[in-house]
């Protein structure tokens, strides 16, 4: 997609703080953290909303989370414990619509509600 931006950062046409990148997907440091530590994981296939999943995207939604996992493991917070979050739509708080995966940590998480 020519005007998203997710897409531009997963072809190298804007610069991100990428903390880790492999099969078909990028981590990296958020611009507007709402944690001390704010990552997030992105496909570089581009999808819109968790919506538009296909079936087939069941490994795609599942490596998301594998690359979560180890982006917590590499920037030290596993052990104290950190929060996967995907919003879908605007109403959700989803903002770009590119699907991503946020994982927060560094700081005590209340309570969703």
């Amino acid at each position: 997609m020519a005007e998203c931006i997710f897409c531009k950062i997963a072809a190298g046409e804007i610069p991100a703080d990428t903390v880790l990148e492999r099969d078909g997907l990028l981590v990296f440091k958020d611009i507007q953290p709402k944690a001390p530590v704010h990552v997030l994981v992105i496909p570089t296939k581009h999808v819109e909303t968790v919506d538009d999943l296909s079936d087939g995207d069941e490994s795609l939604a599942g490596r998301m989370v594998l690359a979560a996992r180890d982006a917590a493991r590499q920037l030290g917070v596993e052990k104290d414990g950190y929060r996967l979050v995907m919003n879908c739509r605007s109403s959700a708080g989803q903002e770009v619509f590119h699907i991503h995966l946020h994982l927060l940590a560094g700081r005590p998480m209340g309570a969703m509600g």
